[in-house]
């Protein structure tokens, strides 16, 4: 089955999505994607479903093609400090705050949500393999953040996040066992399971 163009009819719908919730480094990232209506794609769906390059081909796709797009991020030390929930409802605020059109609707991947403003919302679990809007927010907030680990892995070599992107991997802990912790690891995370005095 094809995902929705729509959830209601007539409506100015932004699809919102994160990437990077669980991560032990590195920011949360988010977009936010207004679609023309009727928008279809043969081959856009959840960010996971997809492989790096169908990812990046259709992240331009959907730069091109939307209405109006945001994206927001939010550091590893706003997480600390605010935790990973409220961090990635944030970090959705900051991208809404970005769309050059205001949204009658926002459809949330997910099913919490922080009301932004006085813009009703559904939340949707497992939406961006329902909605082509859910769907194009997450390849640009997957897209922006993988851009952003990439940089960080050549300022901190080692760590493995060109590819690992910051996630729990084998070889990321034991980088964190063996090196130590870098300012862009979650100090709120646990990063090692025994959790060695690192600090």
């Amino acid at each position: 089955m094809g995902l929705l163009s729509y959830f209601k009819e007539g409506k100015i719908e932004a699809g919102c999505d994160e990437a990077g919730r669980g991560c032990l480094a590195g920011p949360v990232v988010a977009a936010a994607v207004i679609l023309p209506p009727d928008y279809t794609h043969d081959i856009l769906n959840d960010s996971k479903k997809l492989n790096a390059k169908q990812r990046e081909e259709l992240r331009k796709e959907v730069e091109n093609e939307s209405i109006t797009y945001g994206v927001g991020i939010v550091s590893n030390e706003e997480i600390d400090e605010i935790n990973i929930l409220n961090a990635s409802f944030l970090a959705m605020h900051r991208a809404i705050a970005q769309l050059e059109q205001i949204p009658e609707l926002l459809l949330i991947d997910g099913n919490r949500f922080n009301q932004y403003r006085d813009i009703p919302h559904e939340t949707i679990i497992k939406g961006d393999g329902k909605y082509y809007a859910i769907a194009a927010a997450s390849i640009l907030a997957k897209t922006y953040r993988d851009e952003i680990m990439k940089g960080l892995d050549k300022e901190y070599e080692g760590y493995g996040w060109a590819t690992n992107a910051g996630y729990p991997t084998k070889a990321h802990r034991k980088a964190i066992k063996e090196l130590g912790v870098t300012p862009y690891h979650r100090l709120s995370f646990r990063l090692l399971p025994e959790q060695l005095e690192m600090f």
